[in-house]
């Protein structure tokens, strides 16, 4: 969990939107290995925090996809 005063401050270090934390079930779509991450404003990217730190890398980004599934 993030502490709400720095959650404030930090942005995404591409287009500086904001971040929240990423909710459990979003979590848990990702994968196993996701405990905790950080989601841009936009939806569209969700940066991996490890060990309480979170990796604000372009690199590290995940991308989210929020339309429909290929079929």
């Amino acid at each position: 969990m993030i502490d709400r005063d720095l959650l404030n401050f930090l942005r995404c270090p591409v287009t500086h939107q904001p971040l929240r934390e990423a909710l459990p079930e979003e979590l848990h779509a990702l994968g196993p290995d996701l405990t905790a991450g950080l989601i841009r404003e936009d939806g569209q990217m969700l940066y991996p925090v490890r060990n309480g730190i979170p990796q604000l890398v372009p690199g590290e980004a995940i991308p989210l996809t929020r339309g429909p599934s290929p079929q």
